[in-house]
């Protein structure tokens, strides 16, 4: 067994997750509570800079949100103080409800988290340390086995879980480093620029992950500062700079509003589509601005509304029986979003 010192390292490099069953029992009712952060008023000064000033944000259910703005925008500053890595000047950090900062325990009981850029002992296999940390973690020696066996199992890596990490790749090790956050099965997930530093190949890897997280039931704080990531795998949008929220919204609307009042989607094909289709058929559409091809396979469609009206597009362009395989929120429009509120608070 390690040293103590050398535990609480390995604890802080990798994350607080343990087992919280939210709900409320009423007779034999029982209520599941929806996962939730709140920051309120929350405030870091260093001296004469301030990191972060008068946050306000809640986040409700089950879904992932991306945290944006530039590097030294307030980001990191905003997840170290909702996991009490640091204390806030003033205002508080809510999880569930529950002060972060006076109640660190309780409410961290449901989070499983991955801050800046851990590491883990090169000497130890991913089951010697996940095993280790689900022990400190206080997971019971029934269900270590597992929970190890299940979290590996949700980042693909069950082939490696015998392996000595100190051969990994940085990609394998930050995909060990996210089912550390997974054990205990967490409601919460708070995630810091998870795809930094990987490779193409890694960071795909890993938004494949968090997109599979997504069906669990959870809710997913991911802070980025990489645009087309968050289109691909974000239903919403935080967006921070010089420590003020800027906008929180959906990633349709926040299109909407910031980018005179159009959306624009792109949808992938598995086959060529006839130009007629798209110039006549998708163009006439309710709401469809206009519709146009950016190669042999790949649509792009500027339209009015929100997420209802998207839905409905998506159903209206696969009935037509076109081979769709892809359909996403245009990460240009988010760019394009992006730059105008940034440049607008410089």
């Amino acid at each position: 067994m390690a040293a103590a010192a050398d535990i609480t390292l390995l604890e802080n490099s990798l994350g607080v997750s343990t087992l919280f069953k939210q709900e409320l029992r009423y007779g034999c009712r029982e209520e599941i509570v929806m996962p939730s952060i709140e920051a309120v008023n929350l405030t870091k000064q260093y001296g004469d800079f301030c990191a972060l000033s008068g946050l306000n944000l809640k986040i409700e259910g089950a879904k992932c949100v991306g945290f944006l703005g530039p590097n030294g925008s307030g980001k990191t500053t905003t997840l170290k103080m909702f996991t009490d890595l640091i204390r806030p000047t003033k205002g508080e950090a809510l999880i569930n409800g529950v002060n972060v900062h006076t109640e660190k325990k309780k409410a961290l009981a449901s989070v499983g988290t991955l801050i800046e850029t851990p590491e883990i002992y090169a000497s130890l296999t991913p089951r010697e340390a996940l095993s280790m940390i689900a022990e400190i973690r206080g997971i019971s020696a029934e269900e270590i086995t597992k929970q190890v066996e299940t979290v590996v199992a949700e980042v693909h890596m069950e082939e490696w879980i015998d392996k000595r990490v100190g051969k990994f790749s940085k990609g394998m090790k930050q995909r060990i480093c996210i089912a550390s956050a997974l054990l205990g099965n967490p409601s919460i997930i708070l995630l810091d620029e998870p795809t930094t530093g990987l490779d193409p190949r890694g960071m795909s890897e890993v938004r494949d992950i968090i997109k599979s997280l997504k069906s669990k039931n959870r809710l997913i704080f991911m802070s980025s500062h990489i645009l087309s990531e968050v289109s691909d795998v974000c239903d919403e949008v935080a967006m921070i700079d010089h420590g003020k929220l800027i906008v929180y919204d959906t990633l349709s609307n926040v299109t909407a509003k910031f980018a005179g009042g159009n959306n624009v989607v792109e949808v992938g094909l598995a086959r060529p589509v006839d130009n007629q289709i798209v110039t006549q058929t998708i163009t006439a559409f309710p709401s469809v601005v206009k519709a146009e091809k950016t190669d042999d396979k790949n649509l792009k469609i500027i339209f009015k509304g929100g997420l209802d009206v998207q839905e409905r597009l998506l159903n209206d362009i696969v009935k037509l029986n076109i081979g769709v395989v892809s359909y996403k929120a245009a990460s240009s429009e988010l760019e394009d979003v992006y730059l105008k509120l940034i440049t607008a608070t410089l």
